[in-house]
């Protein structure tokens, strides 16, 4: 048996295989966002409340983990995960904080935390996410949907506030920074819309 052909079969394989790996695609980057700094919300011109407490965002399914969400259509009938664009911090988390900084500069309250002894009274608020996912839209481009469930309970466990918010922006393009973007607006219309409620509830008992 001839060796000579042998040898040049097994280069050949072994070149074949060697440019294979070389051609391979490249695993692409983790990519993580974090939303713009928030619009301030109107101050209060004393404060309404004594203590606030703003609980961890609660969110099932999807919402509830780090990747960022997006709907194949504009119903977001059908919903998917990116596999390498992620919130730095689980939303569940990046809105609880959002909403305890928003709340602390209008001075509405004498403190405004996530944690409180359970032996000291304060008004506790509590969220679900239920949208915060992008969907293509009619324009051809790209629009972020958040919906949130809030509640706010007074010193005495008795809900004070329990409502819908939800808010949709378009992203100025169609890139995930310009969505990322979006979803602080979205965000920051529905906060306003809830702090705005807050104040009506802190003024009826204040009265």
């Amino acid at each position: 048996m001839n060796a000579r052909p042998i040898a040049h079969a097994v280069f050949s394989l072994i070149a074949t295989v060697a440019l294979a790996a070389c051609s391979a695609p490249t695993v692409p980057d983790f990519t993580y966002y974090r939303l713009p700094r928030p619009e301030p919300l109107e101050a209060a011109p004393k404060p309404l409340f004594g203590d606030i407490v703003v609980d961890v965002f609660a969110a099932d399914g999807l919402y509830g983990d780090q990747a960022l969400i997006y709907a194949t259509d504009a119903g977001a009938q059908e919903l998917r995960q990116y596999h390498y664009q992620l919130w730095t911090d689980p939303p569940t988390r990046v809105l609880q904080r959002r909403l305890i900084e928003q709340l602390r500069k209008t001075s509405v309250a004498a403190g405004v935390t996530d944690e409180l002894p359970a032996s000291r009274p304060s008004i506790r608020i509590s969220g679900i996410i239920l949208r915060f996912d992008r969907a293509p839209n009619a324009a051809g481009g790209f629009t972020a949907t958040v919906a949130l469930k809030l509640r706010a309970d007074d010193e005495s466990g008795i809900p004070m506030l329990d409502d819908y918010y939800r808010a949709e922006k378009p992203a100025a393009d169609a890139t995930m920074r310009a969505t990322v973007d979006a979803y602080g607006a979205a965000l920051d219309q529905v906060f306003a819309a809830f702090y705005a409620d807050l104040r009506k509830q802190g003024e009826l008992h204040a009265g």
